[in-house]
């Protein structure tokens, strides 16, 4: 059985103290592929390490994260460019649009997405979409830009069951965590609609982590509650859903 986490920071500075112990844990528990989202340049050095450390199991992607679009988001965007020209990477991500934090920088943010959506365009590469609290914001960009060369993931899926069908229109696999185990996550309650072949699974660790560790450090290994979850809501093996969700992996990312 082969597990893939399609989306996890593994060089947040919260596993500085465990960092290779960890993913080997996860590794042990058949989590084996992780896929690692960009946030700025700050963080470029520190992926290389991990896939340097990891050349087997890491798979790194690049971008520039929504919230850290600030007034050095072009030079930022120059970086993810620079990046993308010099060497392969599996997609562009994570970006997207975030209102959570600062809704002022709406303007900046949407320029960012679409620029780098055309970015991976160029490369014929799937992008991770961030989205919180912008559906309607992300869903107006997909609307400007859609193409049949198009496609990627809707990162940490947290919407309905009518956005979840709009955000798959737009030939995007649907990114299911730790919010599928929440009582209050809602996802749940419909995901048995949304057929297996669009939803891949992901952790966001160290963010995100699933019942029975929500509010602590998340980590890939987890993600073993999030498949437990989803075998009960769809009916089926812990092993047939790692099956479906690593090669829906395997068709977005090529590897």
């Amino acid at each position: 059985m082969i597990i893939t986490d399609t989306h996890t920071h593994l060089y947040s500075e919260a596993f500085d103290d465990d960092r290779n112990h960890m993913i080997e844990r996860a590794i042990q528990q058949n989590v084996s592929r992780f896929f690692i989202p960009a946030i700025d340049s700050t963080y470029t050095e520190s992926m290389f390490q991990l896939e340097k450390d990891f050349p087997d199991n890491v798979f790194l992607m690049m971008g520039l994260h929504p919230t850290h679009v600030k007034d050095n988001y072009k030079d930022e965007l120059q970086h993810v460019e620079d990046m993308l020209a010099k060497r392969h990477f599996y997609a562009v991500g994570e970006i997207g649009i975030d209102l959570y934090w600062d809704k002022t920088t709406l303007g900046i943010q949407q320029e960012a997405f679409k620029y780098q959506i055309e970015l991976a365009k160029q490369y014929q590469l799937p992008i991770v979409i961030h989205c919180r609290e912008s559906f309607n914001e992300i869903f107006e960009v997909l609307e400007a830009v859609k193409h049949d060369d198009l496609f990627g993931i809707f990162h940490c899926f947290t919407g309905t069951l009518e956005q979840a069908h709009q955000a798959i229109s737009y030939n995007m696999k649907l990114g299911i965590g730790g919010v599928a185990t929440f009582k209050n996550g809602k996802i749940d309650k419909f995901l048995n609609e949304i057929d297996l072949k669009h939803i891949v699974l992901e952790t966001d660790s160290p963010y995100l982590a699933p019942v029975p560790y929500r509010g602590k450090r998340n980590e890939s290994v987890y993600i073993l509650k999030v498949l437990e979850k989803l075998s009960e809501i769809y009916g089926i093996s812990i092993q047939e859903i790692a099956s479906i969700t690593t090669q829906n992996s395997k068709d977005v990312f090529s590897i």
